[in-house]
C-alpha cells in the first residue's frame, strides 16, 4: 500500500469519526427529547390524578368529619338530657330530704320542749324527795339517838364482818377443792411413774457362802495352827466360819466389800489349790483390784442405765461402791437406780428437766458410800461430796432436802423426796422382821403418848405417820406446833428408822347445844 493511499484513508477516517460523532450525538439527543417529552406528559397524567384522587379523597374526608360531628353532637345532646334529668332527680331527692330535714328539726324541738319541761319537773321532785330524806334521816336519828355517821360506821362493820366471814368460808372451800385436786393429780402421778418404772428386789444379806469341793477343803483353808484362816480373816476383815455345815464355808462380816474381796479370795484359793499365808496375801491383793474394777463397772453401768453423763469419776466411783450397800435389805445402788428412774418420770409428767430430776436421784445417797469412813449422817456427806465435785446448787439441795433435813428450794427437791419414800416403801424393797417391826411401832406411841395433854396417839403407815390427838382444854392452838416439833426431836434422838416419820397433831374442839 502507497503512502498516499494511507494518507488518504487517514484523512477519511478524519472526516468521518467527527460527522459520525455529530450524527449520533443529534440522534441521541432527539431520543432523550422524546423521553423526556414522553415523561412530562406521564407526569402531568400522574399528576393530575393525584390531584382528582386528593379531591375525592378530601370530600370523603369532608363527609366523615361532618358525619362524625353530627354523631358526637347528637351523643353530646343525649348525655346533656340525661345529665339534665338526673340533676332534676337529684335536685328533687335533695328538696324531698330538706322538707324531711324540716319536719325532723320542727319534731326535735317539740322534744326539747317536752324534755326540759319534764326536767324541770324532775328537778322539783327530786328537791321534794331530798328534803323528805332529810326529814326521815332527822326522824331516824331521833329514833335511834344515833348520829348519821355513828350509823354508817355501824353498817360498815357489820358488812365488814359478813364479807370477812364469807371470804373465810369461800377460801377454805377453795382451798380444800385445791388440796382434793393436788391429791388427786399427786396420786396419778405416782401411780403412772410407778407402773411405768420396774425394779428388781433382792433382799441382801450379810453373810456370803462359798462351795467347796469337799470337806478336806476345810482343814487346807484353816491350816496349820490356824495360821490360813487367820491371815484371811487378818487380811480381808471378815469372820469365816467353818461349822458342821457339808462342803460350804460361810463369810460373815458387815462390810459387804470387804466380804466379797474375802469370797474371790478364797474361791481363787481353793482352784488354785496353793493355800499358805504368802499365797492368800497375794490371792487378797487381786481380789482388792478386781473389787475396784467391779466398783469402777458398777458405777459406769447405773449412770449408763439412767441415762446421766457428765459425773465426776470419783462420784462414779463412789456410786460403783453403793452396789455393795445395802439398807434394810435394800440394795443402795439399785434404789439409787430406781429412785432417778422414778423422778425422771414424774418429772416428765410436770414438765421439769428429767435429766437434772434423774441426776438428783441417783446421786441423792451418795453419802452412804462413805458414811462408814466418815463422821456425819449420810445427808450431810453426800451434799459434801456434790460440792466438792461441783454439783450444782440444785442436786446440793435435792440431796440434802431428801430426808426433811433442809427446806427444799426446788421441785426437784420434791421429786427426790417422792421418788425415795416410794422406793423405799413399796413391798418387798425393804425388809424388817416382824418382831422389830411391831417394837418399833410400840415404842413410837409410848413416846407420843408421853406428852402431857396427849389423850392418844396412833401409829398408821407402817410406822411412817404418827397422829396424835390432844386434849383440847390443855393444849391450844399455838401449843400444837410446840408439841408437833417436842415429839419430833424425841423421835428422832431415842429411835433408828428408815426414811422420815410424819407427825400429825389432831385439836378438836366441840360445843353441844339444843334447840328447845
Amino acid at each position: 500500500m502507497s503512502v498516499v493511499t494511507i494518507i488518504a484513508v487517514i484523512i477519511a477516517l478524519a472526516v468521518s469519526v467527527p460527522v459520525t460523532y455529530i450524527l449520533t450525538s443529534n440522534y441521541r439527543k432527539k431520543q432523550v427529547e422524546e423521553t423526556i417529552g414522553n415523561a412530562q406528559e406521564k407526569a402531568r397524567e400522574i399528576i393530575d390524578e393525584a390531584l382528582t384522587a386528593a379531591e375525592t379523597q378530601k370530600r370523603e374526608a369532608l363527609l366523615e368529619v361532618k358525619e362524625e360531628s353530627i354523631r358526637t353532637r347528637n351523643d353530646l345532646e343525649k348525655e346533656i338530657r340525661d345529665r339534665r334529668n338526673e340533676v332534676q332527680r337529684n335536685e328533687r331527692r335533695i328538696q324531698q330530704k330538706e322538707e324531711s330535714l324540716d319536719r325532723k328539726t320542727d319534731a326535735l324541738e317539740r322534744r326539747e320542749q317536752s324534755l326540759a319541761s319534764r326536767e324541770e319537773s324532775l328537778h322539783k321532785r327530786k328537791e321534794e324527795v331530798e328534803k323528805l330524806g332529810a326529814q326521815r334521816l332527822q326522824e331516824l336519828e331521833r329514833i335511834s339517838g344515833l348520829t348519821s355517821e355513828q350509823a354508817k360506821e355501824y353498817l360498815l362493820k357489820l358488812v365488814e364482818d359478813e364479807v370477812k366471814h364469807d371470804a373465810a368460808v369461800m377460801i377454805k372451800e377453795v382451798e380444800t377443792e385445791a388440796k382434793e385436786e393436788a391429791d388427786k393429780r399427786a396420786r396419778e402421778y405416782v401411780v403412772g411413774a410407778i407402773q411405768r418404772c420396774a425394779a428388781d428386789h433382792v433382799a441382801e444379806a450379810t453373810i456370803s457362802v462359798v462351795q467347796l469341793p469337799g470337806d478336806e477343803m476345810k482343814g487346807r483353808i484353816i491350816g496349820r495352827e490356824g495360821r490360813n484362816i487367820r491371815t484371811l480373816e487378818t487380811m480381808t476383815g471378815v469372820d469365816l466360819i467353818i461349822d458342821d455345815t457339808p462342803e460350804a464355808v460361810v463369810i460373815s462380816g458387815f462390810d459387804p466389800i470387804r466380804r466379797e474381796v474375802a469370797r474371790i479370795a478364797l474361791e481363787r484359793l481353793i482352784v488354785d489349790g496353793r493355800i499358805h499365808p504368802a499365797r492368800i496375801e497375794e490371792m487378797v491383793t487381786k481380789a482388792q483390784k478386781d473389787v475396784e474394777a467391779r466398783i469402777k463397772e458398777e458405777g459406769e453401768a447405773a449412770t449408763l442405765e439412767v441415762g446421766v453423763h457428765g459425773i465426776h469419776p470419783e462420784l462414779v466411783r463412789l456410786l460403783g461402791k453403793m452396789h455393795f450397800r445395802t439398807s434394810y435389805g435394800q440394795n443402795a445402788l439399785k434404789h439409787s437406780i430406781e429412785v432417778a428412774q422414778i423422778a425422771g418420770l414424774l418429772a416428765g409428767e410436770l414438765g421439769l428437766d428429767i435429766r437434772t430430776a434423774k441426776r438428783a436421784g441417783l446421786l441423792h445417797d451418795i453419802g452412804k458410800a462413805v458414811d462408814h469412813e466418815m463422821e456425819g449422817s449420810h445427808v450431810q456427806l453426800g451434799a459434801d461430796l456434790c460440792r466438792k465435785y461441783k454439783e450444782s446448787a440444785v442436786i446440793i439441795n435435792a440431796v440434802e432436802a431428801h430426808h426433811g433435813d433442809v427446806e427444799p428450794t426446788s421441785l426437784i427437791a420434791c421429786l427426790v423426796q417422792a421418788a425415795d419414800a416410794i422406793s423405799a416403801a413399796r413391798p418387798g424393797a425393804r425388809r424388817e422382821t416382824l418382831q422389830t417391826y411391831t417394837t418399833r411401832l410400840k415404842q413410837l406411841e409410848e413416846i407420843t403418848s408421853s406428852f402431857k395433854g396427849v389423850s392418844n396417839s396412833y401409829a398408821i403407815q407402817a410406822g411412817r405417820e404418827v397422829r396424835v390427838l390432844v386434849v383440847p382444854e390443855q393444849i391450844g392452838d399455838a401449843d400444837m406446833v410446840l408439841l408437833a416439833r417436842e415429839i419430833s426431836k424425841k423421835i428422832e434422838a431415842e429411835m433408828e428408822y428408815p426414811g422420815q416419820i410424819k407427825v400429825s397433831v389432831i385439836r378438836e374442839s366441840r360445843v353441844t347445844d339444843y334447840a328447845k
